[in-house]
């Protein structure tokens, strides 16, 4: 049997986890010292609360798991004697993955039979969200483990990513954006415009005066990159700013159709220590990224 793994990184719910048949991973972040793993230290994301509280100074900082921390993921299922496929967030974003890879080289040697397949989404939040609901659907129909990686790996270079932070806080403080200070420099008001790129690492393409402007610029990019918009899933991210992402779904239908399907998730905390409250974004299915 061939077992779906992902991570709390890609704003999935247990209810979703439960109703797409795929196990979780929980990605950590740290607030006063303290360690929080989402779905395993508490079940439901306050989002409001934790919101608020970047909104009032709090700067989360984010970290790996550890290769005993995989294996306790992973063994049951190879002992098991279940295969798996772990559709992850960007390898190119984190270091957790050299850890991944020592506990998985770990249990290949203590299960010599198993198989372990991975597929990079080069992306995180919506943008690996939507390659896992497409992968999922290709799970359920019947698909190979192998013709699930070649899948997932194609879908991942054709979803496009476009978002902007409110505020500049807090990528200043993550330094996760390439090309971020010398686009914005310190302008008052500014949003940047932010793509996930080939290579899987966010990029500061742009920028873009109050958010009204911001908004048009993530319409434009769906208008010059997307393909077969209709055919999949518009993913909408936001920062608790649900009147934004309101706002954000209003105009991609006025674009491309009242029956474009548009899903509004929240952002997940271990991303959103990144990008701030009230930045919000969009994933679409796109001729490339």
């Amino acid at each position: 049997m061939l077992v779906l793994f992902t991570d709390s990184d890609e704003d999935i719910t247990l209810e979703l986890v439960e109703k797409l048949g795929v196990k979780l991973i929980s990605m950590p972040y740290i607030i006063n010292d303290v360690e929080i793993k989402p779905y395993e230290t508490w079940k439901t994301f306050e989002h409001k609360k934790f919101y608020q509280s970047l909104r009032e100074g709090t700067l989360p900082k984010t970290c790996g798991l550890s290769p005993e921390t995989y294996m306790e993921y992973f063994e049951p299922d190879f002992k098991a004697g279940n295969d798996i496929l772990y559709i992850h967030f960007s390898k190119a974003m984190s270091g957790t993955f050299n850890a991944m890879n020592i506990a998985v080289e770990e249990l290949k040697e203590k299960y010599p039979e198993r198989k372990f397949y991975t597929v990079d989404t080069k992306g995180i939040t919506i943008n690996a969200f939507f390659t896992i609901l497409e992968m999922v659907k290709k799970y359920k129909e019947g698909a190979t483990a192998e013709e699930l990686v070649a899948y997932g790996t194609d879908l991942a270079e054709h979803v496009a990513t476009y978002f902007f932070a409110d505020t500049l806080t807090f990528f200043r403080h993550s330094g996760r954006v390439s090309n971020f200070s010398g686009i914005l420099g310190n302008m008052i008001g500014i949003k940047p415009i932010i793509n996930m790129g080939q290579d899987g690492v966010m990029k500061s393409i742009g920028k873009a005066k109050g958010r009204k402007a911001a908004l048009k610029a993530l319409i434009d990019s769906m208008v010059e990159l997307g393909d077969h918009i209709k055919d999949y899933p518009v993913i909408i991210g936001h920062c608790d700013c649900p009147d934004l992402a309101d706002q954000l779904e209003k105009m991609i239908k006025d674009q491309f159709g009242q029956d474009t399907n548009v899903i509004k998730n929240i952002v997940n905390p271990t991303a959103g220590s990144h990008c701030g409250p009230d930045s919000m974004g969009v994933c679409f299915h796109a001729i490339h990224r």
